[in-house]
């Protein structure tokens, strides 16, 4: 049976309200089509193997079925999935450290067109290859929000809806990670 239009036209929050008050599958099925390729892609980037991102994608869906009840509403929903579904992947690589630096990599084209503002200017004398090697030697959590902030763009107030934290420590987690990354590939990678 194919969704009527007005269900269709719902806003992500409308869509997640009516899944929590009824409990639906096939609404969530909407919601599921609305985010696959989404949160796809950011598994991919801690996976880097495709039938492992589309596992990684199953589980999200599956914890986030369960766990949607726990949404509510101080961000929009996309913010709140896109945290929601970082955080399982950096589960995943942290309790996966044997294969922890395999499975960390991330695509990096967005990082090869860093521009020259001030904030980037930390990185844009880096050789992109030296980065991604640099990248994969910090911590997950490092890792999660320099590229919440470099990669995926997110305002700090952005990161501060995904992570749950205030200004100042999302500023304090954004200096601290950089400054680990930009030692780790002066004294690593030269």
């Amino acid at each position: 049976m194919q969704p009527s239009n007005d269900i269709l036209k719902l806003s992500d929050e409308e869509l997640v309200s009516a899944i929590v008050k009824d409990n639906d599958t096939m609404l969530f099925e909407i919601l599921y089509d609305r985010f696959a390729s989404l949160v796809y892609n950011k598994c991919y980037g801690f996976a880097k193997d495709s039938d492992e991102a589309k596992d990684l994608t199953q589980d999200v869906f599956l914890k986030l079925f369960v766990k949607l009840s726990s949404f509510k509403g101080k961000s929009k929903f996309s913010t709140w999935l896109y945290a929601f579904t970082y955080n399982h992947c950096v589960n995943y690589v942290t309790r996966n450290t044997a294969k922890k630096f395999e499975k960390q990599s991330v695509d990096y084209a967005d990082i090869e067109n860093i521009s020259d503002d001030d904030e980037y200017s930390d990185f844009s004398d880096m050789r992109v290859d030296k980065l991604k090697k640099a990248l994969d030697l910090v911590s997950p959590d490092e890792k999660m929000i320099l590229l919440l902030k470099y990669q995926d763009n997110l305002s700090i107030k952005e990161i501060e809806s995904v992570l749950g934290i205030g200004e100042s420590a999302v500023k304090m987690r954004v200096k601290r990670a950089k400054d680990k990354l930009l030692t780790v590939y002066a004294n690593n990678l030269n």
